[in-house]
Order: structure tokens, then sequence, then C-alpha cells
């Protein structure tokens, strides 16, 4: 994971068409506004179901870390 500094107004460029903008930062929270085409689907992470990254392992029947009832 890339950890960046960034103050109010300061953005971030991910690739060559989504720009990430500092819009607020509070006690608690930060706002961000994110420039992306139309076409990229941009969702917050609480609202998507559960689904497995590339990365991570898929559990099985066979593994040990599984919990049957």
């Amino acid at each position: 994971m890339l950890v960046l500094s960034r103050k109010t107004g300061e953005r971030i460029r991910i690739g060559d068409n989504v720009t990430v903008t500092i819009v607020r930062i509070g006690p608690n929270n930060v706002r961000l506004g994110i420039e992306a085409p139309r076409d990229l689907n941009i969702v917050r992470e609480e609202l998507c179901l559960h689904e497995p990254l590339v990365d991570e392992p898929r559990k099985t029947a066979e593994d040990p870390a599984v919990v049957h009832p």
C-alpha cells in the first residue's frame, strides 16, 4: 500500500485519467473529490458485498481455517 500525506486542495493522480483531490480535512474524516471517466465504477467499500481480492486466497473445505457448524 502506498501512503501519502496531502493538504487540503492538493491532488493525487492515478494513471492518466483519475485525479483525487483533498477537499476537506476534519477531526474525524477526510472529504475527497474524485475526477474519473464515467465508465469507471467508484464505490465506497462498505457498500460492496465482500468478494475475495485477487491476492486473497479462497478458503476451501480442506483449509483448517474454515469452520463448519
